[in-house]
């Protein structure tokens, strides 16, 4: 049995109808466990509800996990949810996939390895050798892959075969400059998150920042989403954007988008990895952290 103390995260999914929040936080309370953070949204245009709760079992009268199952297994049933239960210490297993640019994977490493993000790294992989001697110096598998003899598709099965072997439960693409085939999109769906270096839906493949320049824009931007078939058109998870002006050359873009890139795809992780973001046909509800 988990420590009385553990915090659990419970995230639900149905069809948006009268009564639910009092449902669950009634059968919460009925086996002794207090609530620390709760979120909810009814979506008006889908008909669907969400909600995310984090609690704890209070020192006296827990029953335990089971029973606490039990309880939202009922309120489950009545309402029609989708519902999952997570301990909140449970480090998310992922495996990073990156090409020649460095700046993302190098940022995530240094994030996990201080304990800013709550994932295992378990694995990176790759299509080139550059990025091994940084991985191995945090003592992580370097799996590498090239694409031999053109050959994309038994590519793809080792990467796949290398994300069962470790089973990892989320593939981060940090600029992993390769176009997923759609079976492999598929086989990842929801749990495959892929950094775009632009502010999407503008300035799509290669050279988004000299296409920008190109246009003279006053803001860029980097967009965090999840992988779908539909290149770079997957349900968005987080943006950011900075100001420029017409005294910068492109590749003083390309070293600011780095920066933000950086941030958009590590956030992007993060909220994943707690379970705070939750997908909502092609889009996302995204209960963002406070502060």
């Amino acid at each position: 049995m988990k420590h009385p103390n553990e915090h659990y995260i419970l995230t639900v999914r149905c069809a948006d109808q009268s009564g639910i929040v009092a449902a669950v936080a009634t059968a919460l309370s009925s086996q002794k466990v207090f609530i620390t953070e709760s979120s909810h949204y009814g979506d008006p245009d889908t008909g669907l509800f969400f909600m995310r709760t984090v609690f704890r079992a209070e020192d006296e009268g827990f029953a335990g996990m089971d029973a606490v199952h039990a309880a939202l297994q009922a309120v489950a049933g009545r309402f029609g949810m989708t519902i999952q239960i997570t301990p909140e210490s449970h480090a998310m297993r992922t495996i990073i996939a990156v090409s020649k640019h460095g700046h993302c994977l190098n940022n995530l490493l240094h994030q996990w390895h201080s304990g800013e993000l709550p994932i295992n790294v378990v694995a990176v992989v790759s299509n080139h050798e550059e990025m091994r001697r940084l991985v191995e110096w945090y003592g992580i598998p370097y799996v590498h892959l090239p694409l031999e003899g053109g050959d994309k598709r038994a590519q793809e099965m080792r990467m796949l075969e290398t994300i069962r072997e470790y089973k990892a439960e989320l593939t981060v693409l940090a600029r992993y400059m390769q176009i997923l085939s759609d079976d492999l999109c598929r086989a990842l769906k929801g749990r495959c998150i892929n950094i775009h270096h632009s502010f999407l839906p503008s300035f799509k493949g290669a050279r988004p920042y000299h296409q920008a320049h190109a246009r003279g824009v006053k803001v860029i931007g980097a967009t965090a989403h999840y992988v779908t078939p539909d290149l770079d058109e997957g349900p968005i998870i987080e943006q950011e954007t900075v100001r420029v002006d017409h005294g910068l050359a492109p590749d003083e873009f390309v070293r600011i988008g780095k920066d933000i890139e950086n941030v958009v795809l590590s956030r992007a992780v993060r909220w994943h990895a707690q379970r705070r973001v939750l997908l909502n046909g092609e889009r996302t509800v995204v209960f963002r952290q406070a502060g």
